[in-house]
């Protein structure tokens, strides 16, 4: 993928050297001959130190007189433009056309698919899919918009092209190469046996880029109990490839009588200590790698809960806003009618996720009843059909908050007057906020898709009970501002820049990147609480621990849905009409058993209490120990 050659006629070999030129003034840094490279956007033309600086060393060649000509011919029409820029200031400025925005975010991106190799003695840019160069790989597809400088391939042209298709199916088809579309940051491990996991799950599933993550951190975790114990290979390698994949379509028909169909996912991914329990998510991005992800998540935070519990995991590509009820309950409707087999109390029970409600349970397990003819009350969601417990929804939030009461005590300090700042703005995050106000914590924000609210007297209920108004009716959270004057919105920003002493995100997968995580410590943050799943990036991880920031790792914090989930189901708890305080008794003893098992693993290990990865390798080495026992005692199966 290259950038269109600014000269015109120029021959083959001046041609590609301007091109190497123009990318050196965007920060093209080129580390070895061969070596992939990326793009940072930064000064351009306007920068005078990048004028004269070669982008590879090596004598300079003398250019032709040919060129030499050219380029005064250049120089001329330049200073001619120039008066014309001068005549022009006087005139009205056009607005730029939206393609231009469009045009720079699909430049920085092309980047991501070159290196600069020689050939035939002249630098030249390569495309990294199939090595090769030349205009093949150059077209404008937006005409002329935008400067001179950025007229060039755009990665979609390029992933189109026959070229490049035929060079990714014979990558693909082959076992000894890997092609990914993001880099994957990758962790220096301290057995050769941890690495070997992840290079095969690198091969096997090379595009699954959320679920390649959550493996490296649960291998990195467990690279001590590897190096140990090399038996564990053998199990982690079977625990790594789910025992079921469904993926399966899912025919809807709108109010206009038109038809549209999306795609729906469920994964079974370890049954070794009973049945499975997992989210369902509605949400555009859910795909295979993100079902598997929180399927091996789900099955890490169940075998570290006080339950004997499967994991599982799945959801549709179907986004739930703007749509009618009539439209959320026939889609649900379809898509029941193909998993229905597969649920059960003693096979899988759903609970809600992303974009998935007491609503959208509802009209599941109405769909469910009538295809399985009876009903078994099997899925953890809709309170409706609960006679004990009475704060399922609450159960996930409020553990959270637990969860950060224990690590405060034993750092001999409280929660009382902390300033958290919490992202999100669904059910999670609102929970959190309660309770966090109710042990008299300062939360200061919450967050959507398109930016941040922050009210500096921080939130009471009366506020969330606005801000529950506000997302009901599908409105933004700009409008909390115009009722409270202290608060103020921040649009494509996220809360991370206030200062805080907790924060808890509770939005989406990788949510903090490595500049949120450096905004974060220089906010003054000391404890993180995963209310979301992997919220971190691996980078972000890694700024946060030399920061000696401490994280409450999802799988142990987030675990208070599956207790709730499990008291709800439970014969005693619904012949009981538990009161909410004897359920949030409950909740604590089960959140305080996690916290201690994760501590307890760490500190066999090696892991001091103080260390920021004390909590999150715990969680996972205990958990993993959980499900390696039981897999061992079943056999190979």
């Amino acid at each position: 993928m290259l950038l269109a050659a600014e000269g015109i006629r120029m021959n083959s070999t001046m041609d590609d050297m301007n091109l190497i030129q123009q990318a050196q003034r965007h920060h093209l840094v080129v580390r070895e001959l061969g070596e992939e490279i990326d793009l940072e956007i930064g000064r351009a033309d306007d920068d005078p130190s990048f004028a004269n600086t070669p982008i590879m060393g090596g004598r300079p060649r003398e250019p032709s007189a040919e060129e030499n000509d050219e380029v005064k011919n250049m120089m001329a029409s330049s200073q001619f433009s120039n008066e014309e820029q001068d005549v022009s200031k006087t005139q009205p400025v056009k607005r730029k056309k939206k393609v231009v925005k469009r045009w720079r975010e699909e430049w920085a991106d092309t980047y991501k698919w070159a290196f600069v190799d020689v050939k035939e003695g002249t630098a030249r840019i390569f495309c990294s899919v199939c090595k090769e160069y030349g205009r093949k790989h150059r077209r404008n597809p937006y005409g002329n918009e935008g400067s001179r400088n950025m007229q060039m391939s755009a990665l979609e042209e390029h992933n189109n092209s026959l070229l490049h298709k035929e060079a990714l199916r014979l990558q693909m088809a082959s076992k000894d190469k890997i092609v990914v579309d993001k880099t994957i940051y990758v962790k220096a491990l301290m057995s050769k046996t941890a690495g070997s996991i992840i290079e095969a799950a690198l091969k096997r599933d090379p595009h699954e880029l959320e679920f390649i993550q959550s493996v490296q951190e649960a291998v990195h975790a467990l690279d001590r109990v590897i190096a140990k114990n090399s038996h564990y290979v053998n199990i982690m390698e079977r625990l790594l490839e789910p025992e079921r994949m469904l993926v399966f379509r899912v025919p809807w028909v709108d109010d206009r009588g038109e038809t549209h169909v999306n795609r729906g996912f469920r994964v079974h991914f370890n049954q070794a200590l009973g049945p499975c329990r997992g989210g369902i998510r509605f949400h555009p991005s859910m795909n295979l790698s993100i079902a598997k992800f929180l399927g091996f998540g789900q099955t890490l935070k169940n075998a570290l809960s006080p339950y004997r519990l499967g994991g599982a995991a799945g959801g549709s590509d179907f986004d739930p806003k703007g749509k009618t009820e009539n439209e959320i309950m026939r889609f649900c409707q379809s898509f029941m009618n193909e998993i229905y087999r597969y649920l059960g109390p003693d096979k899988d029970l759903p609970s809600e996720e992303m974009g998935v409600g007491t609503r959208e349970m509802g009209y599941l397990l109405g769909q469910y009843r009538r295809l399985a003819g009876h009903f078994q009350g099997s899925f953890t969601g809709p309170r409706i059909f609960w006679s004990g417990s009475s704060l399922r929804t609450e159960a996930t939030g409020y553990g959270l908050v637990f969860f950060v009461q224990l690590m405060l005590a034993d750092m001999n300090k409280e929660i009382k007057g902390l300033r958290c700042a919490v992202s999100g703005s669904g059910k999670i995050t609102m929970h959190v906020l309660e309770k966090l106000i109710a042990y008299g914590a300062l939360p200061i924000t919450v967050s959507d898709s398109k930016g941040y609210l922050v009210d500096e007297d921080g939130f009471d209920y009366m506020k969330i009970s606005f801000l529950r108004d506000i997302k009901a009716q599908q409105r933004s959270l700009r409008d909390y501002s115009k009722t409270y004057a202290r608060s103020k919105y921040y649009d494509e920003a996220k809360p991370w820049s206030e200062r805080c002493d907790v924060a808890f995100p509770c939005g989406y997968q990788n949510e903090i990147d490595q500049s949120d995580a450096i905004t974060l410590v220089n906010s003054g943050c000391r404890i993180l609480v995963e209310g979301s799943n992997m919220p971190c990036t691996p980078e972000a991880v890694e700024i946060l621990k030399k920061a000696n920031v401490l994280i409450a790792p999802a799988i142990a914090a987030g675990a208070g849905g599956v207790v709730a989930g499990e008291l709800e189901l439970n014969h005693e708890c619904n012949l009981l009409n538990w009161s909410p305080e004897d359920f949030e008794s409950k909740l604590q003893e089960a959140m305080k058993q996690i916290y201690q098992r994760a501590l307890k693993a760490a500190s066999d290990f090696g892991y001091q209490k103080e260390s920021p990865e004390a909590l999150v390798h715990g969680a996972v080495i205990s958990a993993f120990l959980t499900i390696a026992q039981a897999m061992s005692d079943q056999g190979c199966v």
